[in-house]
């Protein structure tokens, strides 16, 4: 893990959007910025309508480490983009934001973009690993009665991940187990098992698999659903599924993996976290952890779109689901040709003591305050077929299936600081 220092670092970087500054006409000053919060806290106000339209206006900014990397192959975690995420409230979607740099002790411009409807503007950076950190601010544009407004500045100060495996060479590196290696009636899970055999490293990537198992010959499985009514008739399974709870975990900070997935349905591809020591009794997420589902794909043609993020935590009235299908997903491809399954894409998730922010290579798809874990957590690498999913695959035929993980990282934050 890295020193105390380099993670209080990170945590200033890590300026969060949910705290806000109410600016009142005729402040022209900074205030000091918190270490959470990068808030903006000036205008360009200059006559008294601009002053009239500067009320009320907030916007904040902060610096993720790299976690965008689009491309058809696999490629060194080095090489990603960091990403700088601002937002400006109130929402006025298609207003200009304007992303610069300090060079010296001037700005240079680096970006422009508009605002989405959520009041959100997203720039992908060229941040390398072991560079000097870069400071940035934006600016969004005078627009409809608003008079401009620039946030603070913040710097790329992430530095080392705390945790990283890009999955070369031929073998499973020692930070990784393997997890479920019983059939598993009562998980929905009663004609599938982790196994060994669905984990594969070649080519720079991980590959898990949904494979027929071998071992039952021809004997095949009865699924059923939850309430005990029959599926139908399938080949048992073994499934790709691995986790570091054994050696690698983390509180608060920006767990991503860069994937590629199968197309089919009939199983689902997850990157997830969950809580390294489990308390039953717990209450609530910050004492008993959560689960953290990063992203899972159940695959082309499903209901909504496919791709889900969630969190079940415990509260006094029992477990809570949190979270739904990604609205629109294909909104975040790279281009008109691309698919889940042709090119890998980073799917990441930042954690605060306040907030969950859910991102597709940079770009926020879902955020949440609920279930918010105060547990470390351990990253889980998943391809599992449920019951439940079996008869969407169109035949046995069509297995075997695969995904593909090309790196894990995870960079924790300043836990002094919560």
């Amino acid at each position: 893990m890295l020193a105390l220092r380099t993670r209080a670092a990170r945590t200033s970087a890590l300026a969060t959007a949910v705290a806000s500054t109410l600016l009142m006409a005729g402040l022209g000053t900074p205030s000091s910025a918190g270490i959470r919060d990068s808030t903006v806290a000036h205008t360009d106000s200059i006559d008294g309508t601009d002053r009239a339209a500067a009320r009320r206006q907030s916007a904040s900014i902060s610096v993720l480490p790299q976690i965008s990397q689009v491309g058809k192959r696999a490629a060194r975690p080095g090489g990603a983009s960091s990403v700088v995420a601002t937002k400006f409230l109130p929402v006025r979607e298609g207003r200009p934001v304007v992303l610069s740099r300090l060079a010296g002790t001037s700005w240079v411009k680096v970006a422009k973009t508009k605002l989405t409807a959520k009041g959100l503007a997203e720039f992908i950076v060229r941040t390398r690993t072991g560079e000097v950190p870069v400071t940035y601010r934006a600016t969004a544009l005078k627009y409809q009665g608003k008079a401009a407004v620039t946030t603070d500045e913040v710097a790329s100060d992430w530095g080392t991940p705390d945790f990283v495996d890009e999955f070369s060479g031929s073998r499973l590196g020692k930070s990784w187990t393997h997890r479920a290696g019983e059939y598993n009636p009562k998980g929905l899970r009663r004609c599938a098992k982790g196994s060994r055999k669905a984990v594969r490293v070649a080519r720079g990537a991980v590959q898990l698999s949904v494979l027929r198992d071998k071992s039952k010959g021809s004997k095949q499985c009865l699924a059923k659903r939850a309430d005990g009514r029959p599926i139908g008739t399938f080949d048992y399974r073994l499934n790709g599924h691995i986790s570091t709870s054994t050696t690698e975990s983390f509180t608060y900070g920006v767990a991503a993996a860069r994937m590629k997935f199968q197309q089919r349905r009939g199983q689902h591809a997850s990157f997830w976290m969950q809580p390294l020591i489990v308390d039953r009794k717990a209450k609530t997420a910050a004492k008993g952890g959560a689960e953290i589902d990063i992203i899972e794909w159940f695959g082309d043609g499903g209901a909504g779109g496919g791709l889900t993020s969630f969190i079940y935590h415990p509260s006094r009235k029992g477990p809570v689901k949190v979270g739904d299908f990604i609205e629109n997903p294909d909104q975040y491809l790279s281009s008109r040709s691309d698919r889940w399954w042709k090119k890998y894409h980073v799917f990441s998730v930042e954690w605060t003591p306040k907030v969950y922010i859910f991102r597709i290579d940079g770009h926020e798809t879902f955020r949440t305050n609920q279930g918010i874990s105060g547990q470390p957590q351990f990253p889980i690498l998943s391809m599992l077929s449920s019951d439940y999913e079996l008869e969407d695959l169109g035949g046995e035929n069509f297995l075997p299936q695969h995904m593909y993980v090309d790196w894990v990282q995870f960079w924790e934050t300043d836990t002094a600081e919560r």
